[in-house]
């Protein structure tokens, strides 16, 4: 089949250091959807146009170039109202869907598991529900006469609202039922006292790799965005612990859609609840800082922000420094180990992360104890430029994580 053709719309108001960074991220999200991205555009803007959302100067422009290179698809880097849609659908006589559309429909094509496809199809209705408002606006005008409570727009719109907020709550039921059993299995494995690991990161960190490595699982792992959605767990033996459990999560990336994160609760329930996060982060990444805010971000969403983390420098073998100096612990100000660096794919420096997980497996209740007043990255201002990592060593608000070199 045919991958479609794509145009990628971005507009850039100005001051947004990770305005570029975004627009290759969406480029990474169409192509992962299936589409073939064959065109960009860009218009400086300060405010978004409420009715196309560019301006319509730049609209009929985008057409002609559209029009030009046989593009059937216009993809928003940005979230649209239901009337800047429609509006741009009437003008580019084409199909357009927004950043958070684009999420869902990937989403939509990876969930496998019962849990994940109930998951994303709450998060599809939920969007659908928040984009009634307005969506039947050109129905308003046919009013009915005296004694009529609106028109047949206002009618048929409360109708697609009961029918999908109906579906919601089934959908919702479902989920609840399912968390428990969920949470049926979490009971039996801290009753053992198993000691319970999560992977968390930026979407294509490297987090499936780094657990197939780690489990021998065989769980698909790729190079694109949003790999795995659905949580695999697998038991891990620990050098003087024993069995452990890791479970690998979806990614996170940045401008995450709310329904996504209030739907897959029940999946990141896993992240919640685990002894020890794996922060993974992409050391090849220019944006690897940004990437780290952005996942913290998600983690005070759910309420796992305060959880004990230990940040994994991931696929250090395409950073010549970092594969030069190969793997290495970094501690924390109190002399506590925060990071590690490693490469999952060349399975460089798992043996030192086996070892370093027993010793914090030894020491899970007092890692479990009070985070000291470390501000958390989410807590940051989200406008204040992210300091790049020039040298070989990571500086994490979070963590408090530093080079002895700084000391």
């Amino acid at each position: 089949m045919q991958a479609v053709k794509a145009a990628l719309i971005g507009i850039d108001p100005g001051g947004k250091p990770d305005f570029a960074d975004s627009m290759a991220e969406l480029s990474l999200l169409a192509s992962s959807a299936g589409s073939k991205p064959v065109m960009t555009m860009i218009a400086k803007r300060a405010k978004p146009d409420p009715a196309l959302y560019m301006g319509s100067g730049k609209a009929t422009e985008l057409r002609e170039q559209m029009e030009a290179n046989e593009v059937e698809l216009a993809i928003f880097n940005h979230a649209l109202s239901p009337v800047q849609q429609r509006n741009l659908e009437r003008h580019l006589k084409c199909h357009v869907i927004d950043r958070t559309g684009l999420i869902l429909d990937i989403f939509a094509q990876r969930a496998k598991s019962h849990v994940g496809k109930t998951q994303v199809q709450l998060a599809n209705v939920r969007y659908q529900v928040s984009r009634l408002v307005k969506a039947w606006s050109h129905l308003e005008r046919q009013k009915g006469g005296i004694g009529m409570r609106g028109g047949p727009g206002e009618t048929q719109m409360e109708l697609d609202r009961r029918m999908l907020e109906s579906k919601a709550k089934r959908l919702q039921l479902e989920l609840e039922k399912l968390q428990k059993q969920q949470a049926t299995q979490r009971r039996s494995r801290e009753k053992g006292g198993v000691f319970s690991v999560s992977l968390v990161g930026y979407t294509n960190a490297g987090k499936s790799t780094l657990f197939n490595a780690l489990t021998k699982a065989g769980t698909y792992a790729a190079d694109q965005l949003f790999a795995t959605l659905d949580t695999t767990s697998r038991r891990v033996y620990l050098p003087e612990i024993g069995n452990a459990v890791v479970s690998d999560t979806v990614g996170f990336i940045r401008d995450l859609p709310h329904q996504l994160v209030e739907a897959f609760r029940a999946t990141l329930d896993e992240t919640v609840r685990a002894d020890l996060l794996l922060h993974v982060v992409d050391a090849s990444s220019f944006d690897r800082e940004q990437q780290m805010i952005e996942v913290d971000k998600v983690l005070a969403e759910i309420g796992a922000d305060q959880s004990p983390q230990l940040v994994v420098v991931n696929k250090i073998d395409q950073v010549p420094a970092l594969m030069e100096r190969g793997p290495v612990l970094r501690y924390d100000r109190n002399g506590k180990v925060a990071a590690i660096y490693i490469s999952a794919k060349e399975g460089i420096g798992l043996d030192l992360l086996r070892e370093t997980l027993a010793e914090l497996a030894k020491n899970t209740d007092r890692m479990k104890a009070p985070v000291e007043e470390v501000p958390s990255v989410a807590e940051m201002d989200p406008q204040a430029p992210a300091k790049r990592w020039e040298s070989l060593d990571v500086f994490h608000t979070r963590t408090g994580l530093y080079s002895p070199n700084d000391a």
